[in-house]
């Protein structure tokens, strides 16, 4: 990552701006003028301890007001990003302040994670929380809720041959098994992080139909558990099922771009 540290906004090394005025205007200032800024500082443009540009240089970069420039720094502030202090100008804060739950951070750090670091780590979160809302699934879904779970596998047999329509359908099988386990705040973290994975290709990778079919006989071993009532083998199969689906897309092969 570039140390660019500086109040200009240039690259140290006499190389290209760090923030570029926009080629169109957004509708909604302060939110891009964040989204700018979020991007460049978890790219490390501005890395721990440096100083942003100051409030006239971000007034005419982007084309907006004062009084944008503070509402945008005073979320940034909010996300953790930076502190800001009156007379000594705004600094970014250790990466460790960053919260990695707010979504425009969290888009960001995906963006930029090309050594897959925060990527495994999801990865992880998700496994612990999916393999555990399995098992309760296992206990408490309703005859209702496994009928439409069984419903959605049919669904994505059909759909192993499309692979667009079978991602779509596969966040559906998860979500309705989550609903299932009746554990909300579990449900809410994995819906929220793994929202913002999905928007990167670093994380979606590009699946064929061998990857869904794959993916598929998982699924349906996930099933078997779930029918039987088995919460240990429930949480086991989401956790390989999981992993080893990561672990493809994970792969140069299936990150390769789409043709």
């Amino acid at each position: 990552m570039t140390d660019t540290g500086t109040d200009t906004g240039t690259d140290s090394g006499g190389g290209p701006p760090v923030l570029q005025p926009w080629t169109r205007r957004p509708a909604r200032l302060a939110h891009a003028v964040v989204e700018a800024l979020a991007d460049r500082i978890v790219a490390g443009h501005f890395p721990p301890g440096s100083a942003l540009p100051i409030e006239p240089d971000l007034c005419e970069t982007f084309g907006v007001s004062r009084t944008t420039v503070r509402e945008a720094v005073k979320a940034l502030e909010a996300k953790g990003l930076v502190r800001a202090r009156q007379g000594s100008g705004t600094t970014v804060t250790p990466q460790e302040n960053w919260n990695l739950l707010d979504p425009v951070v969290l888009a960001a750090t995906f963006q930029h994670d090309d050594q897959l670091v925060v990527l495994d780590q999801l990865v992880g979160v998700r496994s612990a929380l999916e393999s555990q809302m399995a098992a309760q699934a296992a206990i408490l879904a309703t005859e209702d809720d496994l009928r439409a779970i069984e419903e959605l596998l049919v669904r994505l047999d059909g759909e192993t041959a499309t692979p667009h329509r079978f991602i779509e359908t596969d966040l559906v099988f998860h979500g309705r098994i989550m609903e299932a386990s009746r554990n909300r705040l579990a449900s809410s973290i994995v819906r929220s992080v793994h929202t913002q994975a999905r928007t990167t290709t670093l994380y979606s990778g590009a699946p064929d139909t061998r990857a869904c079919e794959l993916a598929n006989t998982e699924h349906r071993q996930l099933m078997r558990h779930l029918l039987a009532r088995d919460p240990a083998g429930a949480a086991q199969a989401m956790t390989s099922h999981i992993e080893d689906a990561w672990q493809r897309r994970r792969s140069p092969a299936g990150r390769r771009p789409t043709s």
